[in-house]
C-alpha cells in the first residue's frame, strides 16, 4: 500500500518556438538576389527600390548590391507625422 499522496498534473511546462524574426542584413553589406534582408510580422520596414515584400512580409532582395536603410517622414490624411524606415538596395557593377 502506497504511502505517498499521488503527484499532481500541470497545465504548465510548454514554450512555443522562438521565429528567428529581425533584421537579417545591415546597412552596407552585400546581398544577392533573393537574399532575405528582413524577417518581420507586419510591416516595421517597407520595401523600396530594388525590394521584394513576400506573403509573410519578409523584406528581399532583387538585385546584386548593398543594403540602405532610409527613413521618410510621411503625413497621414489627419496631419499626423511619422517616419516610416525603407530598406532599399543600391545595385552594385558585376566584377
Amino acid at each position: 500500500m502506497s504511502h505517498k499522496k499521488a503527484g499532481g498534473s500541470t497545465q504548465n511546462g510548454r514554450d512555443s518556438v522562438a521565429k528567428r524574426l529581425g533584421v537579417k542584413l545591415f546597412a552596407g553589406q552585400v546581398v544577392r538576389p533573393g537574399g532575405i534582408i528582413i524577417r518581420q510580422r507586419g510591416t516595421e520596414y517597407f520595401p523600396g527600390h530594388n525590394t521584394g515584400m513576400g506573403r509573410d512580409h519578409t523584406i528581399y532582395s532583387l538585385v546584386d548590391g548593398k543594403v540602405k536603410f532610409v527613413e521618410k517622414a510621411l503625413k497621414k490624411y489627419d496631419n499626423r507625422v511619422f517616419k516610416d524606415t525603407i530598406v532599399n538596395v543600391e545595385p552594385v557593377g558585376v566584377k
